[in-house]
């Protein structure tokens, strides 16, 4: 099978105590690029993120976003700061004598005061958070898989019938080159014979003259290259696997061999074959640009 680089996934894990949702969304890229947001309290985790999307993923651009919802009424608590408190009225006192007035500071006044009662975030077991996050993310990744293997298929499909279309475009210009050469001696013979009349046409010098416009018009070994290569894409994306880059650098050398073979084309419905064949080799290589 193949996979498209586009695909999405998403995944709710949710216990008595928390809930994580994970969404995974990717478009085309050279290469795997992850872009994870997710709460500040998880960052902890990033590492075994990636190295877990690893496993399902080889290219693309991901966007990865996990949301964290803490159900627990007591994963905060109130931190008391005697020593600061301390000092506080420590300073106080000594303001009140330095002035000679009252200290009329109460305890309401005093736990006001920064830092001198604070909120705290009790510890996490990290384990258990992780087995729950991991879930999520395998979760989320399994079903992006899924989408990019069903892309896939189609673009299999796709695929296959534009590289079908274009080995007829390659059979018609084998069969019609040859054609062009006894065409063009034709033309030639009747050209020096309106021109010279009754007089003996020189046979060698007229084979020689189509011996040169053969050799500047023979595209055999594009056309077989060509063919090899349109043979040598099925084959790959029969096979599966990661064949995206693979497959750009054939469709490369196909564009190169259709430049050539339109380059040295002097007839007509060559060079029509040749344009078409142009133009899907493009199609073709867009859709590549979508394989993993």
């Amino acid at each position: 099978m193949i996979k498209s680089m586009t695909g999405f996934g998403r995944c709710e894990v949710q216990e008595a105590e928390r809930k994580i949702t994970v969404e995974m969304k990717s478009v085309n890229h050279r290469y795997l690029d992850v872009n994870i947001k997710m709460p500040k309290k998880l960052n902890f985790f990033e590492a075994s993120i990636r190295n877990e999307l690893k496993k399902y993923i080889q290219r693309g651009k991901v966007d990865l976003f996990i949301a964290y919802e803490d159900y627990t009424q007591t994963n905060v608590c109130v931190k008391y700061n005697k020593e600061l408190a301390g000092e506080y009225m420590g300073y106080l006192n000594q303001m009140a004598g330095d002035f000679s007035l009252e200290n009329d500071v109460k305890i309401s006044s005093l736990s006001k005061y920064p830092e001198v009662l604070t909120m705290e975030e009790q510890g996490i077991d990290e384990d258990k958070l992780w087995q729950l996050l991991d879930k999520a993310v395998r979760g989320a990744a399994e079903g992006f898989v899924e989408t990019r293997i069903k892309e896939g298929e189609h673009l299999l499909k796709d695929l296959l019938e534009k590289l079908d279309g274009m080995l007829e475009h390659v059979t018609f210009i084998t069969e019609r080159s040859p054609q062009i050469i006894t065409e063009y001696r034709k033309k030639l013979e009747e050209k020096v014979k309106e021109l010279l009349g009754d007089a003996q046409v020189d046979e060698n010098r007229l084979l020689m003259e189509v011996t040169i416009f053969a050799d500047r018009v023979c595209v055999d070994e594009e056309l077989v290259r060509l063919k090899s290569h349109i043979e040598t894409t099925k084959e790959t994306l029969l096979l599966g696997g990661g064949i995206g880059r693979k497959l750009d650098f054939i469709a490369q050398e196909m564009n190169r061999e259709a430049n050539t073979i339109l380059s040295k084309s002097g007839d007509l419905e060559i060079s029509n074959r040749a344009i078409e064949l142009k133009t899907e080799i493009e199609k073709v290589r867009e859709q590549i640009q979508n394989i993993e």
